[in-house]
């Protein structure tokens, strides 16, 4: 299996993963019996040209993996470069795929082998997070730098869960040189992922109440758990601001105001997976939705038109690229 990654440039996705599958089949060919180190270099030019942090490799199969490495900046680029591909007998993934045999396997970084079947984990659930904490751990931790050590550690994740399992799964990793008390192996991780992740597999609605900045109580609802991997090609965050004309003393809404907010909300969720409602908050006499979209699919001329009929005051309707939906880190749990 090769391994590549790629210092920084100046991308242009879209235009690069057209010129990659008009090149590919060119080379494709010649990898029947590994990869000759001049064509390494044109597919490192090539997926660098889409995002300079895209990785890639070559596995058995044969299959050709470009993944962001679990950065949800990169996940739509290599979704796009995926939806791509042709049908021509290769299998092509857009993140890392569980691989559990590689955990008893050996693996190379930089001028130290690890055997892998010395590595140990320390497991926490946390079930208000939606998320298991990993604390990771192996004898030659001793000698190799800290990069070195969450490098190994991120590369036993992939394979014991695939890339978008860990990035929806797992929350803080630490690295240590001392083993953890009630250690695990790595492949008990799938086990224990799936006792956090059944509660929700279908998303909930997390609700809450506060104050807006002039005083007037304020509700939020906020879809959890909600993952970036899910929602691959929603790289554009929209935000709809619907004043509406029924309220409380409070100044939250009431019928028929209430409504009409719902009957939106409908409009919004009928546009299927080119837009995830992610949250939305009342107070002030306004509800504000907060969106994720695919930018190419239609969807904000659709918003712009379904604010333009909205009958209770001037609605408004404002996005800006947020590919790694930082936007939303202030409503996660």
């Amino acid at each position: 299996m090769g391994i590549f990654r790629r210092s920084p440039g100046n991308p242009s996705p879209n235009a690069a993963i057209a010129r990659f599958w008009e090149w590919w089949p060119e080379v494709r060919e010649r990898l029947d019996g590994g990869v000759p180190e001049d064509v390494a270099e044109q597919i490192s030019e090539h997926v660098e040209a889409m995002h300079p942090d895209l990785e890639w490799e070559i596995g058995p199969g044969p299959s050709l993996t470009v993944s962001g490495g679990g950065v949800g900046e990169l996940r739509g680029i290599a979704e796009r470069w995926y939806r791509a591909a042709p049908d021509d007998g290769w299998e092509y993934r857009a993140a890392r795929a569980a691989d559990p045999d590689m955990l008893d396997g050996k693996l190379q970084l930089e001028d130290h082998e690890f055997d892998l079947s010395y590595v140990k984990t320390g497991l926490r659930a946390d079930a208000r997070r939606a998320r298991v904490d990993v604390t990771a751990y192996h004898p030659d931790f001793l000698f190799v730098p800290e990069e070195t050590q969450l490098a190994l550690t991120y590369r036993v994740l992939d394979w014991a869960l695939g890339e978008d399992d860990v990035a929806r799964w797992i929350g803080n990793v630490t690295v240590v040189t001392g083993e953890p008390m009630d250690a695990l192996p790595p492949s008990m991780l799938s086990a224990v992922v799936q006792q956090v992740a059944a509660p929700f597999s279908e998303p909930a609605w997390l609700t809450g109440e506060g104050r807006t900045p002039l005083g007037h109580a304020a509700r939020v609802a906020v879809r959890f758990p909600l993952h970036r991997q899910d929602h691959p090609l929603c790289d554009l965050y929209v935000a709809v601001a619907l004043p509406y004309a029924h309220a409380n003393p409070d100044r939250l809404p009431v019928e028929p105001s209430s409504s009409a907010l719902r009957e939106f909300e409908k409009s919004i969720e009928a546009m299927g997976e080119r837009a995830v409602l992610a949250a939305h908050e009342s107070g002030d006499g306004r509800r504000v939705f907060h969106l994720y979209v695919d930018p190419d699919s239609g969807v904000v001329a659709e918003l712009d038109q379904l604010a333009a009929a909205w009958a209770e005051g001037r609605a408004k309707v404002s996005s800006q690229p947020d590919p790694a939906w930082e936007v939303l880190e202030p409503y996660q749990p």
